[in-house]
């Protein structure tokens, strides 16, 4: 394969970030680099969605830039924002860092806005874009197609000055409208079979004694499937799970006999209950 098209290796570790990822999504990364195409990521909560665009960020030396995205959040507060009370302010007491009659001293960019700015590539990620409202993604069809937006005060256009490469989470709360799907790359995480997810935790926790996660993946894989459980535990909250473990010094025999911190891998009420009934022995 094209060094030039496998640019994202799939796996990063670092003191900050721990990645592996499997060689669909490594793949699909690059596909949308090469594209230069919005990745659009799919998956239940904590399957490493936002992660990856960190791991991104990191595997090829680029900066990172997160927009957030609220049930608030318009598109324009991801381009820039105009600060008409410190213009009001500056014309009634004076400024000596801005000009008033400068409409530009006022224009504070967004993520969108800084990552067109950057001098250099970077990874932009938009994060769990369905929270909000509806029309939020058609408000970006222009600005993540042709990478540039208006800015009406100046009447001025930014345009990109080096297309970022765009990662977009979604828990898959709302339908996102087709227009804006023509224009991405998509991937649905799929959660980690049994195997791969050895790797992940191995990857976490190196030191990690084989019988100890076989039976920690034991008792995880059991209770995601218990069918009546309206949350079932994630991989991040498994991680923490196996950290509060080797902190607490457990050994394999006390674990075989039970489930202990079952609250950190089960987070609702009636859940708990379900759990302990299903699992059958003190937690």
């Amino acid at each position: 394969m094209d060094a030039t098209f496998n640019k994202f290796k799939g796996d990063i570790k670092t003191d900050t970030v721990k990645y592996l990822a499997d060689p669909q999504l490594r793949n699909i990364v690059n596909v949308s680099i090469a594209l230069g195409r919005p990745l659009l990521v799919k998956g239940e909560p904590g399957t490493g969605k936002t992660m990856l665009a960190h791991a991104i960020a990191l595997s090829l030396g680029m900066k990172l830039i997160i927009w957030n995205v609220k049930s608030t959040t318009e598109a324009i507060d991801g381009c820039y924002m105009y600060d008409t009370v410190q213009r009001l302010n500056d014309s009634r007491f004076g400024s000596e860092d801005r000009n008033v009659n400068n409409i530009r001293d006022y224009i504070t960019f967004g993520p969108l806005g800084e990552a067109f700015d950057a001098d250099e590539q970077v990874v932009l990620l938009i994060d769990e874009i369905d929270k909000a409202d509806i029309e939020f993604p058609n408000d970006l069809l222009q600005e993540l197609d042709v990478m540039e937006f208006y800015v009406k005060e100046t009447k001025e256009f930014v345009k990109t000055k080096n297309r970022p490469i765009v990662i977009i989470t979604s828990n898959n709360e709302k339908e996102l409208p087709d227009a804006f799907l023509r224009r991405c790359v998509f991937h649905w995480i799929e959660f980690p079979a049994r195997g791969f997810m050895s790797e992940i935790c191995n990857l976490h926790y190196p030191d990690l004694k084989a019988n100890l996660l076989d039976q920690c993946l034991k008792h995880f894989y059991a209770i995601r499937a218990i069918t009546k459980l309206r949350k079932l535990p994630s991989t991040s909250e498994l991680l923490d799970w196996i950290g509060v473990l080797l902190k607490s010094g457990i050994t394999l025999e006390e674990l075989k006999e039970g489930v202990p911190f079952l609250g950190v891998l089960i987070k609702k009420e009636k859940d708990l209950e379900i759990a302990i009934e299903k699992l059958k022995f003190p937690t």
